[in-house]
């Protein structure tokens, strides 16, 4: 029987768990189009001037990956979703950077963010403070937009991986949806 890439994938996850830095090396070549995905993904809801490229995001993510120790993963949806929380350290890091040197924040739509409109962009460190906020006193529905948001996992992937149901994912995304707007609106500094 011939091992499909899928398998692969496991088997090498499952090494990489076990402490075999090799298997990540053999890993990354066949992961690394789904996580040029993921990176583009964030990228495009960047903005128009941002200086990290998709390139840098994945090799960035690549070198955070390699230094994890002890990492216990199942499965596919698993790695992606570690690669998900990496992405949004360096990208909420970059975002933090830049504003510290100009003292303006970085903007993304929020309607990517949340899906309502009625504000125009957002501000990805405000994003992330009120994630934080929300995986504090509710960890799972902060899991569920880290993954959906950070990850673009389906609902179904972050089914597997947090054991619920569809049902449950899309409940549970639309109430933290609901909440991170209401938190980002409640702390929204006044425009002069």
């Amino acid at each position: 029987m011939a091992i499909t890439a899928s398998q692969d994938v496991t088997r090498l996850l499952v090494d990489w768990s076990k402490g075999d830095q090799a298997a990540l090396d053999q890993l990354m070549p066949l992961v690394y189009d789904e996580l040029r995905r993921m990176a583009n993904s964030q990228l495009r809801r960047e903005r128009p001037d941002h200086t990290l490229q998709t390139t840098a995001l994945v090799h960035e993510a690549y070198l955070r990956l390699v230094d994890q120790r002890a990492v216990s993963l199942a499965g596919r949806a698993q790695f992606f979703a570690l690669a998900a929380q990496m992405m949004r350290r360096i990208l909420v890091d970059h975002a933090r950077s830049h504003h510290a040197k100009k003292r303006d924040g970085v903007k993304i739509s929020l309607d990517e963010v949340i899906g309502v409109s009625e504000k125009p962009d957002m501000n990805l460190i405000e994003l992330d403070d009120a994630l934080n906020a929300l995986t504090k006193f509710d960890h799972e529905k902060g899991r569920i937009v880290e993954l959906r948001f950070f990850g673009g996992l389906t609902v179904e992937e972050i089914g597997q991986i947090t054991g619920t149901s569809p049902r449950t994912v899309i409940r549970h995304w639309r109430l933290a949806k609901a909440w991170l707007y209401g938190e980002m609106k409640r702390n929204e500094r006044p425009c002069n």
